[in-house]
């Protein structure tokens, strides 16, 4: 395989046809190796349109996907960015190149493991890799980060992510419930306004121990 050549392809037929246009996230595409991210037995796949298959039952999104995240939530050299879920570390690795600081948090020590290593061998060394569960928010609970990724589905997205937000802070979140979900960005706008846009619909596989919504019986 010319990975190189798969890599253009990769771009140009699956990332820029998903409205992926920002230059400094294709051009990024090509810096931040994403074979390096894939598992071993899964290298063949690693730009292909699929979830990739991770420990633990989780896995990579598809590549569009992450790249239009990434182009979504838009981070700045001065900002501080938190994922939950680092799965192998690609999406971290992509928002470090972009943020001042990153901290994913990581529910699997596999997994944990499995992107710390990444993330040093390809030398990110602005990434805290942390284990816990982070399905409910992450930290102090103060509006601390500029732009918050979950790389995950939640059934509901609790208040407390929004609370985490800066004011002009971008939050990523895949909310609701199979088979369709929705793929928002929220923006904080101010102390208690946010503005909330639906950037596309999806099916993907929820975040361990995310709060499922009250089945009310009548």
């Amino acid at each position: 395989m010319n990975i190189e050549q798969a890599r253009f392809n990769m771009i140009e037929q699956q990332i820029r046809p998903w409205d992926v246009l920002a230059l400094d996230v294709l051009e990024l595409l090509t810096v931040v190796k994403r074979e390096g991210f894939v598992p071993d037995a899964y290298k063949s796949l690693a730009f292909v349109d699929t979830q990739i298959p991770l420990p633990g039952g989780e896995s990579m999104f598809a590549p569009k996907m992450e790249a239009r995240i990434l182009q979504e939530v838009a981070p700045k050299k001065h900002e501080t960015a938190l994922e939950i879920g680092a799965g192998s570390g690609y999406m971290a690795a992509l928002l470090a190149h972009k943020a001042r600081h990153v901290t994913t948090v990581e529910i699997n020590p596999e997994l944990k493991a499995m992107a710390e290593q990444n993330l040093s061998a390809h030398g990110i060394t602005n990434v805290d890799v942390v284990q816990g569960n982070g399905a409910q928010g992450w930290g102090n609970g103060d509006a601390q980060y500029d732009v918050i990724v979950i790389s995950g589905s939640l059934p509901l997205l609790p208040d407390t992510f929004l609370k985490q937000l800066k004011i002009g802070g971008r939050l990523f979140a895949i909310v609701g419930e199979p088979p369709v979900m929705s793929a928002q960005l929220i923006t904080r706008k101010s102390e208690t306004a946010y503005d909330t846009t639906t950037v596309f619909e999806t099916d993907v596989k929820p975040l361990r121990d995310a709060i499922a919504p009250s089945q009310f019986t009548f």
